[in-house]
């Protein structure tokens, strides 16, 4: 029987050009130690605002540095062994000011003591403790404190662990690395996660531009009788939470609803291969796999980054730029933050570094809409992106949140789509930020 194969989806998204051939064969290796980290404090929900340290003391590698008695909250570690130098703000990968543990390291930094545990017999209870402690967050960009995901309501009971595997950001390949170098970890980390919310099962869904990390993923997965593997077709945004539980289980979650509203749990591949190294080993999350790429980097490549590194650093350990940088990227380009400069430090979150030239970046000015429509096609939730638009550029944020501003997850298959280059996720972040303002007034 001939035809083109068909794997599982969702209706609308692009697909934009992937890039993953300039860092996807690039196996992971250390970076470097910068000369100083700036560990932040306020990664992401509930995180302290002030430190378990003060400048002159002495932190060891993944000592606590910084936590919270909130539960919406994770604490935070040190990425190295060092002297705390200073607890300063400094502008963020946001652009928002953030206070961070500035830490000069050791010359010698030593290797991670790892411990040597059994996890076959933790309890769900034991697993969210382990998560706390070790500062666990979502680290596919949205870093929301993993124990609390782990924590679904007793009415809203979980059934399915779902692996966001896809990595359907184009350049990225952090992901595809951990699972075609450490499929074991993926898959026991996904067990316990299942375990922790008392599922039945657990589904890792990749996209079919990634059949060697499928393959190495099913056959670390043999003999467990509970975990699936899925292919998905290779489209933008098909890694988004909804969309992804749609596209596995035909499940829609409702708007302003969480996943454990219709049974699902979702997690990153990172997140998974970090618990297994939290209950197995004892390791706090102080750094992780992310990609430097983009046709501006001379040397793309896939790197452990201690949180706290300074993206020039990195930058520097990839060759440096390939001439003058059209624009540098946190995170993906889809949804990604243009920096300013190069001194935004790494976080749990980030995912790459992508630096474009500036002929890839020249995109257009904005103009008025043509009514074309398209970005209404391509939008996953369903939105009139136009009508929202319309309704900031008039200052009228209640029909701004009338037309779905607030269930935007700002993916950007609608500018991306745009013949008159509206920035429509740059409008929808705009009407955000004032409905939460008139909302606390």
């Amino acid at each position: 029987m001939s035809g083109k194969a068909t794997y599982k989806t969702f209706k609308g998204g692009i697909h934009p050009p992937y890039n993953k051939e300039l860092a996807s064969g690039k196996s992971v290796r250390q970076a470097p130690v910068p000369a100083e980290v700036f560990i932040p404090l306020q990664q992401h929900i509930g995180a302290p605002n002030e430190p378990l340290v003060k400048a002159g003391d002495r932190v060891e590698l993944g000592q606590k540095i910084g936590a919270s008695e909130a539960f919406v909250s994770a604490p935070v570690h040190s990425s190295v062994a060092g002297t705390v130098k200073d607890i300063t703000e400094i502008t963020g990968f946001t652009g928002a000011k953030v206070k961070c543990v500035v830490i000069v390291p050791d010359a010698e930094q030593p290797e991670f003591a790892k411990q040597d545990r059994d996890v076959t017999a933790l309890s769900d209870q034991e697993i969210r403790d382990i998560a706390r402690d070790a500062g666990l967050v979502g680290m596919g960009g949205a870093a929301f404190p993993t124990h609390v995901k782990l924590t679904p309501p007793k009415e809203k009971p979980v059934d399915t662990v779902i692996i966001n595997a896809c990595e359907c950001e184009p350049f990225l390949t952090c992901d595809h690395r951990l699972m075609l170098e450490r499929p074991h970890d993926l898959v026991q980390g996904l067990k316990l996660l299942i375990r922790a919310v008392n599922a039945r099962k657990g589904i890792i869904g990749i996209e079919a531009n990634k059949m060697d990390a499928a393959d190495a993923v099913r056959d670390a997965a043999k003999g467990e009788s509970e975990v699936e593997v899925e292919l998905l077709e290779v489209k933008y945004p098909e890694g988004a939470e909804k969309m992804l539980i749609f596209a596995l289980t035909g499940r829609k979650v409702p708007p302003g609803k969480l996943p454990s509203e219709v049974g699902c749990l979702v997690q990153n591949v990172g997140t998974a291969v970090a618990l297994y190294e939290a209950a197995a080993w004892g390791k706090p999350l102080y750094e992780r796999v992310l990609t430097v790429t983009g046709p501006g980097i001379k040397e793309p490549a896939n790197l452990l980054a201690r949180v706290g590194t300074p993206i020039s650093t990195l930058i520097e350990a990839c060759g440096g730029f390939t001439g003058e940088p059209g624009k540098v990227i946190m995170g993906g380009p889809m949804t990604g933050w243009a920096q300013p400069d190069t001194r935004a430090p790494v976080v749990k979150g980030t995912s790459g570094v992508v630096v474009l030239t500036p002929e890839a970046v020249d995109v257009g000015t904005e103009e008025e809409c043509v009514r074309c429509g398209k970005c209404v096609d391509v939008c996953p939730m369903f939105l009139l992106p136009n009508f929202i638009v319309q309704a900031v550029k008039k200052g009228q944020w209640d029909r701004a949140e009338m037309w779905g501003a607030l269930d935007c997850f700002e993916c950007g298959c609608c500018s991306y789509t745009c013949p008159a280059y509206i920035p429509h996720v740059d409008y929808v972040r705009k009407a955000k930020a004032e409905i939460a303002a008139l909302k606390r007034r």
